[in-house]
């Protein structure tokens, strides 16, 4: 049995500074301020919430690009498309006004119309 109470008292402060210590370097090691619930559980249920709100956003963002991206390959099949209209009318034209009046001339232009 114990009875030096000095002692026993310098024990327990001792371990408590000691654990003290302990969870001050894990706090240093981690760079976090919680790093379990035990620290602040009010604040560990907030930096959660926050955590789930930040990868929510991350992937909107990255949905966001992927639609941009997607209107701007349609944007470069349109532009193509409008091209290919511009050829057309451009070959309907000369093949209407006369330039091209042999079959030959306006079978080449079916074929470049048709390819």
């Amino acid at each position: 049995i114990q009875h030096n109470i000095a002692a026993l008292n310098s024990y327990r402060n001792l371990t408590g500074n000691n654990n003290a210590v302990s969870k001050n370097l894990e706090k240093l090691s981690s760079g976090y301020r919680i790093n379990r619930a035990g620290d602040d559980a009010a604040g560990l249920a907030i930096s959660e919430k926050m955590r789930a709100q930040i990868t929510g956003l991350n992937t909107a963002q990255k949905n966001a690009q992927d639609g941009v991206s997607l209107v701007q390959t349609a944007e470069g099949a349109m532009t193509e498309v409008h091209s290919m209209l511009n050829r057309m009318v451009e070959l309907a034209d000369q093949s209407a006004n006369g330039t091209y009046a042999d079959e030959v001339d306006r079978e080449n232009l079916q074929k470049e119309i048709s390819s």
